[in-house]
């Protein structure tokens, strides 16, 4: 399956909308990838992307790449150097859990934009949103080419 056709445009919309509303509650910005398949780590791909996609480049380095790889059937979450200084270990465990139940079920768009609730929700305690707060990174499901 090509990563684009991972998502119909209905389920797309949802995601976007989840992360317009995520971000009106935390300064973090929350990008969601989909890649074909994964030779590898999941991990380590998804850092890959993570910096293609120039979300090291937030002034407060408080971006979250949710990357998928809808054939390799993988996914991970990171989280920026201002993140992973700020919040516990396990700061993703319950967001990481909930993707994987939801896709179990079939749930993809569904279950990433709960996720992307979650995580908004997860980074409003430690980056909460602040008045004249700039959206540095778009809100549009990403796609590997």
């Amino acid at each position: 399956m090509k990563p684009e056709d991972f998502l119909d445009r209905k389920g797309r919309d949802l995601i976007v909308s989840a992360i317009q509303e995520a971000e009106k509650h935390t300064s973090g910005e929350i990008r969601v990838h989909i890649d074909g398949t994964c030779k590898g780590d999941a991990y380590a791909k998804a850092v890959e992307v993570f910096y293609r996609l120039g979300m090291d480049k937030t002034a407060a380095r408080n971006g979250v790449l949710i990357y998928v790889a809808c054939n390799s059937k993988v996914f991970a979450i990171i989280g920026d150097i201002g993140i992973n200084e700020a919040v516990p270990a396990d700061f993703w465990n319950e967001v990481s859990g909930h993707i994987g139940s939801s896709f179990s079920k079939g749930l993809f768009a569904e279950g990433l934009a709960d996720a992307v609730k979650m995580a908004g929700l997860k980074l409003k305690t430690y980056f909460p949103y602040s008045a004249g707060d700039v959206n540095e990174q778009s809100d549009e499901v990403s796609f590997e080419k």
